[in-house]
């Protein structure tokens, strides 16, 4: 039986056009050469970021952000940049009576955008409030407390292999892979990935099927 699910925030519950859509008017290029930038560098497995390196090569991402917000073009998120899925199915979980949790590598200022969304959720914490990122074994720490269950019988579900699958099952976790956004189409039959995964879904409201409730 599975008494907690938790899940990634980036193409898991949040799409994220409008976050390189942001950074590419920005950094004045067409959106599609980041967005193009963007599915390069993860095809070689680097880091988002790298996008942003590659169109200003040298650039302080940090300290790019802190100007961004300083001119009112910070980070924003509103209903219609949630999935469809997200509200339905992080409710039906609740009501089967699994704790719901979403935790991912986000900024502190996306923590705060979330919970004002007022998601079917128990508890939503970011890398930035933890002061710890994905894929560091101690995130998953930090998971498993905010999870308040044992490891096998909690889900960690997201998109990217790196970041997501193989760490949560490195700590223990039970381990969902979703097909959605460029990682999760781009890994989504790998060899390994279908190893380490314990389901793979394409779309949030499978999850309801596994819980054993």
């Amino acid at each position: 039986m599975i008494d907690t699910i938790v899940f990634d925030v980036g193409e898991t519950i949040t799409r994220d056009d409008r976050y390189w859509a942001s950074w590419a008017d920005w950094l004045q290029v067409p959106r599609h050469t980041l967005s193009a930038l963007v599915g390069a560098v993860v095809a070689r497995g680097q880091d988002n970021a790298d996008a942003l390196r590659l169109v200003r090569p040298g650039i302080d991402v940090a300290a790019e952000y802190r100007a961004r917000e300083a001119a009112g073009q910070g980070e924003r998120l509103a209903e219609e940049d949630l999935y469809e899925d997200v509200r339905p199915a992080l409710a039906a979980l609740r009501a089967q009576g699994v704790r719901v949790v979403i935790a991912g590598n986000q900024t502190a200022r996306a923590g705060e955008l979330l919970r004002a969304l007022d998601l079917p959720a128990d508890l939503i914490a970011t890398s930035g409030e933890w002061g710890v990122a994905k894929p560091e074994a101690a995130f998953f720490r930090r998971v498993l407390e905010a999870a308040q269950a044992a490891p096998e019988r909690t889900v960690y579900v997201g998109d990217h292999p790196v970041n997501d699958i193989f760490p949560a099952r490195a700590a223990g976790l039970r381990t969902a892979h979703l097909r959605r956004g460029p990682w999760g189409h781009l890994w989504a039959d790998d060899p390994e990935v279908r190893a380490a995964a314990d389901w793979r879904i394409d779309g949030l409201t499978a999850l309801g099927r596994i819980t054993g409730r």
